[in-house]
């Protein structure tokens, strides 16, 4: 059964939002969300049958909704996904990274190539989105209506706060994309009015981090270890990351 919304339907009405791997998992639910609320929504991923499925997921709920192909790794797929995204829609107000490469392996089996593929993916995606979105979302950028700047949200884990077996490169990665966060919260909001936050989302059901990544005797032991002795669900993660790009978030 659906839950219920704690935000009126409006709360980013007129935003326009582009979400790096917003055709699946935790991007998608955060898609839908902002789509359901009111925004435009742009989402990014690298497999075309992904994009169109969750494209069209998307306008059977009435949500205005647009895919485009591209790889964060790659700079040129940045810009001209940021660029096709303010041609379509006119402008941009939201960047969510979501976008993310996962796999379990030893740090003795992992080859530096592995880890530079989600170091990549992950933490030099994630910078490299943000570079190409900020003259759109700073304040009195491009095609920006309000005199306020954009919010940019970057999803990221919570494995690198301890350890996690055989997670060294994303751990490693998730730690840029931490530091990424803050520094550019530091220097963007200071020098842009652009509000930077992060979200680390624990263990989340029905993910492919879930599935593929963990278990099921792994799986029930999870919950016992929760306070709440639950797992999260993606609509958790999208409820606080409508809260942080709305109105209601303007001071964090």
């Amino acid at each position: 059964m659906a839950k219920e919304s704690p935000f009126k339907a409006d709360v980013v009405k007129g935003k326009v939002c582009l979400i790096t791997g917003g055709g699946s998992g935790i991007g998608f639910e955060i898609s839908t969300q902002f789509g359901k609320h009111g925004a435009s929504v742009a989402i990014m991923g690298r497999r075309k049958q992904v994009l169109d499925a969750a494209v069209s997921s998307l306008h059977s709920l009435g949500i205005n909704a647009v895919g485009f192909e591209g790889d964060v790794r790659k700079q040129e797929d940045a810009r001209r996904v940021v660029e096709s995204t303010v041609k379509h829609f006119g402008c941009l107000d939201i960047l969510v990274n979501a976008a993310a490469g996962n796999f379990l392996v030893s740090a003795e089996d992992l080859s530096p190539n592995g880890f530079r593929t989600v170091i990549d993916i992950d933490s030099v995606g994630t910078f490299t989105m943000c570079h190409e979105t900020l003259k759109y979302l700073k304040k009195g950028g491009h095609g920006r209506n309000s005199s306020r700047g954009g919010s940019i949200l970057n999803i990221t884990a919570t494995l690198h706060y301890t350890a996690s077996w055989y997670q060294i490169h994303v751990a490693a990665a998730k730690a840029a994309v931490d530091s990424i966060t803050r520094n550019l919260a530091l220097e963007w909001g200071t020098d842009y009015d652009i509000r930077v936050n992060g979200i680390a989302p624990g263990p989340i059901g029905d993910t492919p981090g879930m599935s593929k990544l963990v278990p099921d005797e792994i799986k029930s032991k999870t919950r016992e270890v929760m306070p709440l002795y639950k797992i999260g669900e993606k609509w958790d993660i999208a409820m606080a990351a409508l809260y942080l790009v709305s109105d209601a978030g303007e001071l964090l």
